[in-house]
Parts: C-alpha cells; sequence; structure tokens
C-alpha cells in the first residue's frame, strides 16, 4: 500500500509540473501560435466537362486550357513603406510581359497590376493569389517557372476557358457561362449557398470568380459538369497573410454530356429558317423543334436569329436573341428586332378540336356539316369565315381538318361543347384535354426557363360560348413550339405524352456512362384506334413546298392571327410527323409575322425531315450511309 501511494504521488507530481509549465512556460507561445496561425483552403477552378453532339464526338462547348500568373502578397504592401516595392514588382511584371509578348493588345500596364494586386484589399483577402495575367503564351510560361525564386509568391497555374462550336450550334440550348459572383440570384446557387455543402467539402467550394453555368444545358446540368474544385491550402498568421508553404489539391474534371441534338439536322434547321426570314417581308424571328417519337429525343432544336457564342459577351448586342424562343416567352420590341416568341396556334389545333368532338359525342366520324364558309356566333349574328370564306360543302370531320373548316369547328365542337357542359365548365372541360397533350403544362424538358403557355380562355372576360368557339379554332391559347412539338409527338403515338429531353448521357472522365437517360412516358390518352385513324388521315393538307417528297406524312397547317386593322399579324405555324405509318420524327415550326404556315413554316420543316432522313433514315435506313455504300459498289 505504501508503495502504491508512492507512485500515485509522483505521477500526480509529474502531471501537476507538466501542466504549470504549459502555462506559465510554452503558453504564450502556443497562445500566438494559436491566434496568429490558420490554414485556409483556397479554391482552384474545376475544369468544366464537354457537351458533344448526339454523336458524342463533336464537342459543342470544352474546357480549352490556359495558363495564368497569379500573386501571392506575403508582405502587407498597404503601407507607405512597402508600396515601393508593390511598385517595383508590377513594373518588373510588365516588363516581362512587354518582352515576351509584345503584340499582346491586351497587355496590362504597371498601373493596371498595381490594380489587379488589390494592395487594399478592397475585393478579396490578404492571402488569396491575385490574377495578374490570363492566357500566357510559351515563351512567358517558361521564363516563369525558370526563374521562380528571383519572383516569390509568383506562381503559374492552369485554368480553362470556355469555348464552343464555332459553327454556332444550337447556341441558346446549349447556353453560356458567367462569374458565380453575379449569379446568386439564380435558383439553384441560392439552393447551393443554403446547403452548407459548399463549406463542409472544399471540393464543393464556389469560388466568386468561377464561370458556372448561366443558362441552358450549362445552367441545367451545373453539377454534372462542374467536377470537383482544387484548392491550395495556406497557413496565413494574425494579418491574414499567407505564410509557409502552400500545399495543393488538383481539381477534378467534371462529367460529360452526349446530348441528343446532331450537329448536321440542327445546322438544317438554323439555315432553313434563317432562309426563310429573308424572304418574308415581315418576320425577323423563327423557331422549330424536331423530337423523336418513340424516345422524346430532341435532335434539333433552332431559335433564330441567334449570336456567336465565342465573342466577347455584350448585352446590348445580343438581348433580343441570347433567350431560347422555343421554351420561353418575350414580348416583341418596338425597334423590330424580334417578335412575340408565343403565338395563337390556328388551324394546328383542328385535329385535337376534332379528336374532342368525337371523344364527347358531339359528332360521329361519318356525320356531315353544311359548310357555307361561314358561321354566325352570339345573339348579335356575329359572322366568322373560314380562312378566305372559302366554301366547302357537306364535309365530314375528316375533311373539316383537311379542308380547315372554321365554320365545322365553331358549330360542332365549341358550340356543342358549351351546350353538353355550359359556359365556365365546358372550358374547363377544353382546358382537361389541352393539358392531355402538353399545351398549358410543363413538358418536362430538361432546361431551364420553361414558358407553360398563355391561355387566354382563362383569363379573358368573354362569354363561356365565344371561348370555345374561338378555341375549337386555335384562337384563344399561346404555347411554345416544344409544347406543339410534344402535341404532335402525342398525336403521331395515339395518346403517349413522351417527355423531350436534350441530354441523353453523362459520361465520367474516363468515358464510362454513368447515367443514362430514358424514354419516358409522362401520361396516355385513351381514344379508339378509329378516332386515332381519322384525324391521322384527316391531316393531308395540300402543300406544294412538299412536292416530291418521298414519304406519306401527316401534317396541318396553321395561320393564326392577332389584333386588327394596321395592327394585324399573321403568324405561321407548322405541325407534322413523318412516316404516317410508322412515324419516327415530329417537327413543329412557328414563324411569327410569317403570314401563312404552309409558305412560311412548311419548308422549314421540309428541310429538317430531309436532313434527319440523311442521317437516321424517316424508314430506319440513312441515306448518307445508303450512298456511301453505292458510290462504293
Amino acid at each position: 500500500m505504501n508503495t502504491f501511494f508512492f507512485v500515485a504521488f509522483v505521477i500526480f507530481s509529474v502531471l501537476i509540473f507538466r501542466l504549470a509549465y504549459i502555462q506559465f512556460v510554452e503558453g504564450p507561445e502556443l497562445t500566438y501560435m494559436e491566434t496568429s496561425r490558420n490554414t485556409k483552403d483556397i479554391p482552384l477552378a474545376p475544369v468544366r466537362g464537354p457537351i458533344y453532339d448526339a454523336t458524342g464526338k463533336i464537342a459543342l462547348a470544352y474546357s480549352e486550357p490556359v495558363q495564368s500568373l497569379y500573386v501571392l502578397l506575403y508582405e502587407d504592401y498597404s503601407n507607405g513603406a512597402r508600396q515601393e516595392e508593390a511598385q517595383k514588382l508590377a513594373e518588373d511584371l510588365a516588363g516581362i510581359f512587354k518582352q515576351f509578348n509584345p503584340g499582346d493588345k491586351e497587355q496590362p500596364d504597371a498601373e493596371e497590376i498595381i490594380k489587379r494586386l488589390d494592395l487594399d484589399y478592397q475585393k478579396t483577402h490578404g492571402y488569396t493569389p491575385r490574377l495578374v495575367k490570363s492566357d500566357l503564351n510559351t515563351k512567358e510560361i517558361a521564363y516563369f517557372m525558370e526563374n521562380k525564386a528571383q519572383h516569390p509568391g509568383v506562381m503559374v497555374l492552369e485554368e480553362n476557358v470556355r469555348r464552343y462550336d464555332p459553327d454556332g450550334v444550337a447556341v441558346q440550348v446549349i447556353g453560356y457561362t458567367r462569374e458565380y459572383k453575379g449569379l446568386g440570384t439564380l435558383k439553384k446557387y441560392q439552393e447551393i449557398a443554403s446547403s452548407g455543402v459548399d463549406q463542409r467539402d472544399p471540393g464543393l467550394r464556389y469560388a466568386q470568380e468561377e464561370m458556372v453555368g448561366a443558362d441552358g444545358l450549362e445552367y441545367q446540368y451545373q453539377e454534372e459538369l462542374r467536377g470537383r474544385s482544387g484548392y491550395q491550402s495556406i497557413d496565413i498568421n494574425s494579418r491574414n497573410l499567407p505564410e509557409g508553404n502552400i500545399v495543393q489539391t488538383p481539381p477534378e474534371k467534371g462529367y460529360s454530356l452526349i446530348s441528343t441534338i446532331h450537329k448536321d439536322i440542327q445546322m438544317a434547321a438554323q439555315q432553313a429558317i434563317t432562309d426563310e426570314l429573308r424572304k418574308l417581308p415581315n418576320a425577323v424571328t423563327g423557331y422549330a423543334v424536331a423530337m423523336e417519337i418513340d424516345t422524346g429525343n430532341v435532335v434539333a432544336m433552332a431559335s433564330m436569329p441567334d449570336y456567336d457564342p465565342n465573342a466577347e459577351w455584350d448585352y446590348d448586342k445580343i438581348k433580343y436573341v441570347y433567350r431560347n424562343g422555343t421554351i420561353a416567352s418575350f414580348p416583341p420590341d418596338d425597334s423590330r428586332k424580334r417578335a412575340e416568341s408565343v403565338v395563337l396556334l390556328g388551324s394546328v389545333i383542328k385535329p385535337l378540336s376534332v379528336l374532342i368532338g368525337l371523344k364527347e359525342g358531339l359528332f360521329t366520324a361519318g356525320e356531315t356539316y353544311p359548310d357555307l364558309g361561314y358561321t354566325t356566333l352570339g345573339k348579335d349574328g356575329r359572322r366568322i369565315q373560314n380562312a378566305g370564306a372559302a366554301y366547302n360543302g357537306h364535309i365530314n370531320a375528316r375533311q373539316a381538318i383537311q379542308k380547315s373548316s372554321n365554320a365545322f369547328m365553331i358549330d360542332m365542337v365549341g358550340k356543342r361543347l358549351y351546350a353538353k357542359y355550359g359556359g365556365d365548365k365546358g372550358v374547363d372541360k377544353w382546358d382537361e384535354y389541352m393539358k392531355q397533350f402538353g399545351l398549358g403544362v410543363s413538358t418536362g424538358v430538361d432546361l431551364p426557363g420553361e414558358f407553360l403557355g398563355r391561355l387566354e380562355y382563362n383569363e379573358s372576360s368573354e362569354s363561356g360560348l365565344t371561348k370555345l368557339a374561338f378555341a375549337s379554332f386555335g384562337q384563344q391559347a399561346k404555347y411554345t413550339t416544344l409544347q406543339l412539338a410534344q402535341y404532335v409527338t402525342t398525336i403521331a403515338t395515339k395518346g403517349k405524352r413522351m417527355e423531350p429531353h436534350l441530354v441523353k448521357e453523362i459520361r465520367d472522365a474516363d468515358g464510362n456512362v454513368v447515367r443514362k437517360i430514358k424514354p419516358k412516358v409522362l401520361n396516355e390518352v385513351e381514344f379508339p384506334d378509329a378516332y386515332w385513324d381519322e384525324i391521322h388521315r384527316g391531316m393531308a393538307t395540300k402543300l406544294s413546298t412538299f412536292d416530291g417528297f418521298p414519304y406519306d406524312f401527316a401534317r396541318k397547317t396553321g395561320t393564326s392571327q392577332q389584333g386588327s386593322g394596321p395592327n394585324k399579324k399573321e403568324n405561321g405555324v407548322f405541325i407534322a410527323f413523318a412516316p404516317r405509318q410508322n412515324p419516327k420524327l415530329a417537327v413543329a415550326v412557328v414563324v411569327p409575322e410569317g403570314g401563312f404556315g404552309s409558305v412560311s413554316a412548311s419548308p422549314i420543316a421540309r428541310k429538317i425531315f430531309e436532313a434527319y432522313d440523311e442521317v437516321y433514315g424517316l424508314d430506319g435506313t440513312p441515306k448518307n450511309k445508303k450512298k456511301e455504300n453505292n458510290s462504293d459498289q
């Protein structure tokens, strides 16, 4: 027991002595180290993954490596005593740039370098490396790498600049990037900031100067494309200045996207719209969407005019064309550089009007209607004519679609739906059918900023009868071109509303598929096959623009009217799918203020069908492959 107590006494004595030594001898030094030193992780921008076209070989967006010069300030140069040293450093760097890269017009001089060094810490912390110059040439890189010892704190870091296909392929679909610090109002980045995940994991931390997706696929797939930040771990002192060595963790490359956009088909669509706009006296914009019927793949989505994504961003120059008009809504501008992007549908709604009439039992497929070229509406006998006051005689439902009879739609659909349900309930029933076909609801597309449509039959103060009468021939709602493409796809599939998408695969940096986007049916609309067949056969408008087209195909032209008198505008609209049997592709084209859809919109659709036939084959056999095989023989 005496031995035990003696050992315990010795142990406690040692502990007390050690604690006293730490507190009174080492304490001040440890306190200084605790308060004066800290480690900060400075993000290094990740390598953004590429976006390819449908072949997986053509990069529509990619990151090009560049070498940039940074300076890490080890001293406080904000006071007068050291400002001369900073000035000398700036002059030395300016002289080196001038010596090894004399042809650079944007070469920073000593005054500009002082601004970029931010000696007063107006823009960033003292321990953060300052960007002095981007895109160094090989001579500049070699000099700084060989003379590190002569320039303490100067370092060359690899960064990446976002580039886009020089041909300008679907630029509004691909989108663009901007600095993170200017995009705090966007929902995605608000969610990232509020989640705190970027604070817990240095690899997910965004630097204020990091380039991130601001629109299109660049924004929609920001997390997949981004990869992980690298970072420099720097010990800093109490003055927030670096101290000691820097430990660097390199960034990781982001995933790559394989889009559904095929460059050849997309370029054909863009060129076709551009060609037509040159011919049309009033049209200034045009939109087209081509969507595969079985998969939902959007092989072309053109919003024209567009812009050069590789040029310096100039908002005033591109403000009327940088948004994707196939999915967005914007009004016309006074300078006539842009027309309204969503328009009334006109006659392209008539196949659905007939379907509703057949489904609701308002008439039978064989029932005939005496079309005098006009009909009257309301107590005042308001007269509404067919286009050109065309007299069609006795016609059935199929012929009413083919001849585009306004009178049939009003008397047989609008008035009878009103009589069956009454005003508000009749409008509700109409709205229910529209949304089953994707009109007035989200298409589910993987792009941001989708407009859901303007349902004027819900907003107007007109009577229920007037709303239904005008809705029946396409004069009561405005929808996007993408919604039209989904609508005609639903008709082609006999009721399957396919989800459109712009990305079909996501791959890692080694090319392995990490996610495959599969076809998705959003909802199914059930009608008897006889009804579907009736409207398919009715979609047979005569079109000289398709003379010689080698496939039987279903189509409907539309010319919607907005305004009256001198403010009257006629918009060209066209929908089609081909072939009529076993359809492969659906196309929707809208040319605001383009006049008749048969003249302004249908030629664009034909060129898109022909481009698809070349690449994939509307009959399943690509025509370009067939030509190659014939030439080999």
